[in-house]
């Protein structure tokens, strides 16, 4: 009797043969989004503090603010304050314009934008601070000045463009010299102050309004 081998050869498919279409999960898929990204937020956050002592602290704050709002609201005081000041200046020198009320609402016009270009740019300001903050105190107060100048120029050029090019050139001036003084000022006691990235509001408004009245003080005691 003859037999005949035979062998059955199985052939692996081919990568591009193979099936891969998998119904996808959608409420699955957002969850697992909102938990990555979540995940990240916290190890930000944990990152951001030096210590589990100062996280505590972090933790004990009744009303915090980022870096992002005490800039904010800092340019917001000193956009208010300090050009009425630098007005009200003029005016005791000079006296009030006699039967020139539209002065006196152009004026007033600065003043707002001043205040509105240095809150909407404190976000700007405050994220680079906290950059400088992280650096040695001798780079800091190195970088201070010029972060300071930069948001001087942006909120005083911006106020001073209502007059056209010439207002909007001094402006920049005046608004540079608050800055480069206003900002290191500041910063020296934010950085002391803060933990992590934040900073109690009782601390905040003291600070702010501290710094921004010695100015004003200044600019109304020049001769």
């Amino acid at each position: 009797m003859a037999f005949s081998n035979t062998q059955t050869v199985s052939r692996q498919p081919h990568l591009s043969e193979v099936d891969f279409s998998i119904d996808d999960d959608e409420p699955a898929r957002r969850r697992l989004d909102v938990l990555l990204a979540a995940t990240a937020e916290t190890a930000r956050i944990k990152r951001s503090f030096q210590n589990d002592a100062e996280e505590f602290e972090a933790s004990l704050m009744r009303r915090p603010l980022s870096s992002k709002q005490a800039f904010s609201y800092f340019g917001l005081m000193l956009g208010v304050f300090t050009p009425a000041t630098m007005f009200g200046r003029v005016f005791l020198n000079n006296g009030m314009p006699p039967n020139e009320s539209w002065v006196i609402g152009i004026l007033l016009i600065i003043n707002v934008v001043s205040a509105v270009v240095g809150y909407f740019s404190g976000k700007l300001i405050g994220h680079m601070v906290s950059a400088a903050e992280k650096y040695r105190w001798p780079t800091m107060l190195t970088l201070l000045p010029l972060i300071g100048i930069l948001w001087g120029i942006m909120a005083g050029g911006a106020g001073g463009f209502i007059v056209f090019i010439v207002g909007s050139f001094f402006g920049a001036i005046l608004g540079a010299a608050v800055g480069a003084v206003a900002v290191p000022a500041f910063t020296l006691f934010h950085r002391l102050l803060r933990r992590g990235d934040m900073i109690e509001t009782k601390h905040f408004l003291p600070l702010a309004f501290g710094v921004t009245f010695a100015i004003c003080s200044f600019i109304l005691g020049l001769k």
